[in-house]
């Protein structure tokens, strides 16, 4: 886009002076939804009922600090889901690693040393036009694992979101 450059003599003491009218600028305005799941080391039962929403408010700390928001968050006692809004200045991965590290580090300073987080997740973007049924979701996960467990879910969600991955690696 070019811009415009005008002589204004009549406001300068020198008449050479170069002003610049801008055009009005639009600003940004993102929906940056995104569905992250992680499960405890090894997947062992360490997420307990009588903390669990404890740790999920603490998440939703941890995503205010960065100027995102927790919309929902649910879990069971081997692995977490939240869904949260991601300002433009947060990426997923920076965003999935100040969640993990500093909530481990709530649990262990907290609740018990007993805690680690699996090294990796997964991030799945989510369509507004979707949210409800992701919140439901997230929410009703102990009614979900009635039906199936973990390993079956991430395999279900990686699926439906096209995601290639090498199933060695994925429970390591």
């Amino acid at each position: 886009m070019l811009i415009p450059a005008t002589i204004n003599a009549a406001t300068s003491a020198n008449p050479v002076s170069l002003s610049i009218k801008r055009e009005p600028q639009m600003s940004s305005h993102i929906s940056n939804l995104a569905h992250f799941v992680w499960s405890t080391s090894e997947r062992r039962d360490w997420i307990r009922p009588n903390w669990s929403e404890e740790l999920y408010a603490m998440i939703g700390g941890i995503l205010n600090n960065r100027n995102a928001r927790l919309i929902a968050a649910g879990g069971m006692a081997d692995h977490i889901h939240v869904y949260a809004s991601l300002p433009s200045t947060l990426c997923i991965a920076d965003a999935a690693n100040v969640m993990k590290s500093n909530s481990s580090r709530w649990v262990h300073n907290e609740k018990t040393e007993m805690f680690a987080w699996q090294t990796g997740y997964g991030a799945f973007t989510v369509s507004w036009s979707n949210e409800d049924r992701v919140i439901a979701y997230v929410q009703n996960q102990e009614e979900h694992h009635r039906r199936r467990d973990f390993k079956t879910e991430l395999l279900d969600l990686l699926q439906k979101h096209e995601i290639k991955y090498d199933e060695r690696y994925l429970w390591g």
